[in-house]
């Protein structure tokens, strides 16, 4: 991958440039994330904050997470989509939602979390990590 890599909303009112290569890529299947994506599962990219320019004006939205933590939200006030989550206690990673690139040949994930609420029909593929719940 040649970075950085751009990415944008539906409406394109956000955008963004990834500067280097997330940490990681995950697969999330819990509720949360199936109603977020509406799908099976949500994907998040694991991205240093200072590897990350963002333009337009974003909202937040907030809610605890079941570990106590705060899952907070930033999502394009126009056309709706997710942009990142981050929790304000970690500060120098954000949880991007790479589907949003324009590039999306990144998106692999290495782990799968969560699917003690996966959805049945959906088979998780060889080779990547698999926990029941938050490593």
């Amino acid at each position: 991958m040649n970075y950085p890599l751009t990415g944008s909303c539906q409406c394109g009112n956000v955008s963004y440039q990834l500067l280097s290569e997330p940490q990681m890529i995950v697969a999330c299947h819990c509720k949360e994330c199936q109603k977020l994506s509406t799908s099976a599962f949500s994907i998040t990219a694991l991205v240093n904050t200072d590897q990350i320019r963002f333009q337009g004006e974003m909202k937040e939205w907030r809610r605890t997470a079941d570990s106590g933590n705060i899952n907070g939200a930033m999502f394009c006030p126009t056309c709706g989509n997710r942009i990142y989550h981050f929790n304000p206690d970690k500060p120098d990673t954000l949880k991007l939602k790479p589907a949003s690139l324009a590039d999306t040949r990144l998106i692999k994930p290495v782990a799968h979390v969560w699917v003690s609420e996966k959805q049945d029909w959906y088979q998780i593929p060889e080779g990547v990590a698999v926990y029941d719940k938050q490593p």
